[in-house]
């Protein structure tokens, strides 16, 4: 059976650039959760259905617009056929990702989705339920948290390609605060889960720590 590393946490708590460097370390394959979850954003609002009209059905019909390709390696949605990395991490994904994200029926296709990509594959997935409700018998489960600043400066980084101001970093640890409590309940940590504070730990010493957990946890279960 394949084994899987499940890393879930906050958004961003840096899950998804840690998974994908542990899934290089290991030779594994890399699945994105949220990706999916952005595809079918991205597909929905491609049908210009106004947001306050969407429903689990409607983003559900939309995201047969989805498939998976192998980019390398990571597993990643395509939409209409096509790679769809640009579009799904633009703004208007990223301001109507947790509206779709909290749809019961999307949930559970975005889950199908991630489980299939790992049936043939020994992977590193990141969520915010991969640990519990995905993969609950993972060979790893890994929960990342950090202070609400630190991850404003870093995903602000990230996006603006420099050092980021006082204020900005106030306006976006405000957004994060307000998407941690509308992502409350699809972000819980699973009881064997092994918890990462991050805040004070650089990538490579995230990256170092899991790898190291992961070969042990295959070592013991393989």
């Amino acid at each position: 059976m394949p084994f899987v590393v499940a890393i879930d946490g906050p958004a961003a708590s840096g899950k998804s650039s840690t998974a994908q460097w542990v899934a290089r370390e290991l030779g594994w394959r890399h699945v994105d959760s949220g990706a999916f979850y952005r595809a079918a954003t991205a597909a929905t609002l491609r049908t210009g259905a106004p947001p306050e009209a969407w429903t689990d059905e409607g983003v559900l019909a939309a995201s047969a617009r989805v498939g998976r390709r192998d980019a390398g390696t990571s597993v990643a949605p395509t939409l209409d056929g096509a790679p769809c990395d640009d579009e799904i991490r633009g703004p208007a994904v990223t301001g109507h990702v947790s509206l779709v994200a909290r749809m019961p029926a999307v949930r559970a296709w975005v889950n199908a989705q991630v489980r299939a990509a790992a049936e043939a594959h020994h992977v590193v997935v990141d969520g915010r339920d991969m640990g519990t409700a995905v993969f609950p018998e993972a060979t790893l489960k890994v929960f990342l948290v950090a202070d609400p600043w630190e991850r404003a400066r870093r995903r602000l980084v990230q996006r603006l390609g420099r050092p980021a101001a006082d204020d900005e970093i106030a306006a976006e640890t405000d957004a994060l605060v307000k998407r941690d409590a509308a992502d409350a309940t699809q972000t819980v940590q699973a009881a064997d889960a092994v918890l990462i504070d991050t805040t004070y730990l650089t990538q490579v010493e995230q990256v170092e720590r899991i790898v190291a957990l992961a070969r042990a946890a295959a070592a013991r279960t393989g």
